[in-house]
């Protein structure tokens, strides 16, 4: 405790007659530094973390039950809905109905030898004011507007139907030409084909809603056959602040589970999806680490070439009694010093600044809107091993020049 007193009081005054401008350039590397280990690996996360908010927040909501696994939809819907509706945590779920179908347009013009002008994908029932007030779906609405409770023979298309937003070629998919607002197209779904007109288009860098063509559910529930109420799927919103396992777990209480598969937004998330994040997180961290050996090196040539050139004053202190120990613990704590002051501002600009900024200006990639992902305790985490690195690389210097002869030190001599 003596040795780590005086060594705090030597690193004290050392660091207020050191040039302002190399306290200033070391700060800034480790700045720099903390920057990198928490950032890089932030943005790449925050690329797949921004699908993950868009499906959640344009999809599968906070909970979402779905059709058993062996089953074409939900069974006993009505009664599920029911207990839906008495939960007190929810704030409000939208009920809909997903059939695969086929989409044809330009098919009056078209001559029998001509290739037909095609896209298949979903084809969604919902009730526009409950789709809305769960996903906000009409916010997404980029051509026309958005449907409406009586609108019967009208769709609205995700983009990735229109070839003018997915201009890609390749037989395993295709897309509509020449389709705009207010074109009428023929649906088809199942044996049952029908005239509609596009309404208006839908963005979303959600594949559910991209590949999907919207009705407004009685019609679609007409054209399957479908009269019992069963529906596919429910999407629900539970109310702020409360955890979506609470809700999953109520419902699976009550019996939902024995009808259907309950998942929160976690859960419903692909395993790919999963495993795309631990992998990028481990290329961030990578990544970063050639920063940390970097602001390493630097903190190592820094202390070395200060130790080296305060040799005669370092025999000097140990001439007149200081202890070896109190020498090297000084050096640690400059270090210390260098390293928690950098990482204090980092944290500044992480939290103050780059965070704030990638969420109202989000990374535009053709997938996702990529955010900075930056939890606390994996910056803390992140903290502690610039820490750690920067005394290390700080003591091995110092260990090296204190423990050469008291008396060469004080004459200069090698």
């Amino acid at each position: 405790m003596i040795n780590a007193r005086v060594g705090f009081y030597l690193a004290l005054r050392q660091i207020r007659r050191a040039s302002l401008w190399t306290t200033g350039l070391i700060v800034f590397v480790m700045v720099l530094t903390f920057l990198n280990l928490v950032v890089v690996s932030g943005i790449l996360v925050g690329l797949i973390q921004g699908a993950v908010d868009a499906t959640r927040a344009r999809y599968t909501s906070d909970v979402i039950i779905s059709a058993l696994p062996d089953k074409d939809y939900i069974e006993n819907s009505q009664n599920i809905i029911t207990i839906v509706s008495t939960i007190p945590q929810i704030d409000a779920f939208t009920p809909r109905y997903r059939e695969s179908g086929v989409l044809e347009a330009n098919y009056k013009t078209r001559r029998e030898t001509d290739k037909p002008n095609t896209a298949g994908g979903q084809v969604v029932g919902i009730d526009p004011r409950f789709e809305h007030e769960v996903t906000g779906l009409a916010d997404g609405i980029i051509e026309g507007s958005f449907l409406e409770p009586g609108d019967f023979d009208q769709v609205v298309l995700g983009h990735y139907l229109l070839k003018q937003y997915l201009p890609i070629e390749t037989p395993a998919f295709s897309t509509l030409e020449n389709v705009g607002v207010g074109t009428k197209i023929r649906l088809r779904v199942g044996d049952v084909m029908r005239e509609v007109t596009v309404k208006g288009i839908l963005f979303a860098k959600v594949d559910e809603i991209s590949l999907s063509a919207f009705m407004v559910d009685a019609q679609l529930r007409g054209l399957i056959g479908r009269s019992d109420g069963n529906v596919d799927e429910i999407a629900i919103k539970v109310r702020d602040g409360v955890d979506p396992g609470v809700v999953r777990d109520a419902l699976v209480r009550q019996g939902v589970g024995g009808y259907a598969k309950v998942q929160t937004f976690e859960d419903a998330q692909p395993k790919f999806l999963k495993d795309m994040i631990k992998t990028f997180s481990m290329l961030g961290a990578a990544f970063s680490s050639i920063g940390l050996v970097v602001a390493s090196i630097t903190v190592f040539i820094v202390i070395f070439i200060n130790a080296f050139t305060r040799r005669k004053y370092i025999g000097i202190l140990k001439g007149i009694g200081i202890n070896g120990r109190a020498i090297e613990w000084s050096y640690v704590f400059q270090s210390i010093f260098y390293a928690v002051i950098g990482s204090a501002i980092g944290i500044a600009v992480v939290y103050a600044l780059l965070v704030p900024f990638f969420a109202a200006n989000p990374i535009n990639f053709p997938f996702s809107d990529g955010i900075l992902v930056a939890p606390l305790d994996a910056t803390v985490f992140r903290m502690g091993l610039l820490v750690c690195a920067t005394v290390i690389a700080g003591y091995i210097p110092a260990w090296m020049i204190i423990r050469k002869n008291t008396l060469d030190s004080i004459l200069g001599r090698n």
